[in-house]
C-alpha cells in the first residue's frame, strides 16, 4: 500500500489529461515518452545530487537542488517547444505535467525505500505534495518556453516584440523554481505551505492561460484580416492594392514569368491553409466544429499535396525571396498540423 504514493501522480495527471485535452492534441505515444523522460530526470537528478551532497551542506542544497532539477526537467520541454510541438497553453501544461508526473514517481519511490518509516498518511500527502509541485512547476517551466520559442520566431522573422511578452516568458522560467525552492528552503506548517505554492502555481497557471489567449486573438485577428486581404487582391489581380501585392510585384522581374506564376499560387496556397487552419482552430475553440466531410478533406489534402509540390519545384532561393510574405509561425504549423490529422482521419 506504501506505493499508492509513488502511483498518485499518474492518476492526478490521467484526471487532468481529461479535464483538458479536449481535442486529443497530444497522442498517448508522446505523453508515455514524456513521463519516461521524467523518471529519467529523476534518475540523473538522483545521481548528481549523490555526487554534490558530500560537500554541499544541506542548506545550500535546499535553494540549488530545486533549481537544477527544474533545468533537468526542462530539457525534453525545449526540445519539444524548439520543434514546435508546444505552441499552445494547453500543450505546455500537459506536457509539462507529464514530465513532472514522471519525475515525481520515481522521487516517491526513492523516499520510500531510503527514507525512514512514515505514517500511511504521511505517505500519501507526501506523494500528493510532491506530484502538484513537480506538475505545476514544469508546467509553467514548458509554458515559459512556449513564449520563449514564440518570441524567437518573431524575431526571426522580423516582426514587432511586445516587451510585456519577454517579461512574460522570462517571469514563468524564474517563477517556476521560485516557487519550488520556497517549498523545500522554507518549513513551516505542512499543510500552509503546500496551500501557499499551490495556490500560487494555480494563479500563475490561470494567469498564463488569460495571457495566451490573448496572444492567440492577436495572431488570429490581425493574421487573418491582412491574409484575406491580400487572398482578396490576389483572386481580383490587383496585387498592388495591398502592402504585400506591391512587395510581390517588386520581385516579379526577378523571376521567368512561369516561376512567377507558381510563386503567385504558392503564395495564395499558403494562405488559403493557413486561413483554413485558423478558421477550425476558432470553431474548435468555440465547440463549434462540426465533423468534415469528405469532400471538405479531400480539398484541403489536395491543396497541401500542390502547396508541397510548389515549394520543391521552386527551389530555395525563390523560397527565400518571398519568405517575408509566406510564414507559418509555430501556431501556424499546430493549427495546420491538427488540420490536416482531422482530414486523414478515417470517415464515419
Amino acid at each position: 500500500m506504501s506505493f499508492v504514493a509513488a502511483l498518485l501522480p499518474v492518476a492526478i495527471y490521467i484526471i487532468v489529461v481529461y479535464v483538458l485535452d479536449n481535442f486529443a492534441l497530444i497522442s498517448v505515444k508522446r505523453l508515455i515518452v514524456l513521463v519516461l523522460c521524467g523518471m529519467a530526470a529523476a534518475l540523473a537528478c538522483f545521481g548528481l545530487f549523490q555526487l554534490t551532497g558530500s560537500f554541499l551542506p544541506d542548506r545550500v542544497s535546499d535553494y540549488v537542488n530545486p533549481v537544477v532539477e527544474e533545468m533537468v526537467k526542462g530539457i525534453p520541454l525545449l526540445y519539444l517547444a524548439r520543434r514546435k510541438k508546444i505552441v499552445f497553453f494547453i500543450d505546455s501544461v500537459i506536457c509539462g505535467a507529464a514530465v513532472g508526473g514522471g519525475f515525481s514517481i520515481l522521487e516517491n519511490i526513492f523516499y520510500l525505500l531510503l527514507g525512514g518509516p512514515m505514517s500511511m498518511g504521511t505517505i500519501l500527502f507526501r506523494g500528493l505534495e510532491v506530484a502538484l509541485i513537480h506538475m505545476g512547476c514544469s508546467a509553467l517551466v514548458a509554458a515559459g518556453l512556449m513564449f520563449a520559442v514564440r518570441l524567437a520566431e518573431r524575431r526571426r522573422s522580423r516582426l514587432e516584440i511586445k516587451k510585456k511578452d519577454v517579461w512574460m516568458a522570462a517571469f514563468l522560467l524564474v517563477a517556476a523554481p521560485a516557487l519550488h525552492v520556497f517549498h523545500n528552503a522554507f518549513h513551516f506548517n505542512p499543510l500552509l505551505q503546500f496551500l501557499f505554492v499551490f495556490g500560487s502555481m494555480a494563479a500563475l497557471l490561470v494567469w498564463t492561460y488569460q495571457y495566451d489567449g490573448d496572444m492567440i486573438h492577436r495572431w488570429l485577428d490581425r493574421g487573418l484580416d491582412k491574409q484575406m486581404e491580400l487572398l482578396q487582391s490576389i483572386k481580383a489581380g490587383e496585387l498592388a492594392q495591398t502592402k504585400t501585392g506591391v512587395f510581390l510585384l517588386s520581385v516579379k522581374d526577378s523571376f521567368p514569368p512561369e516561376v512567377f506564376f507558381d510563386l503567385i499560387c504558392f503564395v495564395e496556397l499558403n494562405i488559403e491553409l493557413s486561413v483554413a487552419a485558423k478558421s477550425r482552430f476558432m470553431l474548435h475553440e468555440a465547440g463549434l466544429a462540426m465533423p468534415l466531410d469528405e469532400e471538405q478533406a479531400a480539398l484541403i489534402r489536395s491543396q497541401y499535396e500542390e502547396y508541397r509540390q510548389l515549394e520543391k519545384r521552386l527551389g530555395q532561393s525563390a523560397r527565400m525571396t518571398i519568405a517575408p510574405v509566406v510564414k507559418f509561425y509555430p501556431a501556424d504549423k499546430k493549427a495546420l498540423e491538427d488540420l490536416l490529422k482531422e482530414c486523414r482521419a478515417p470517415r464515419h
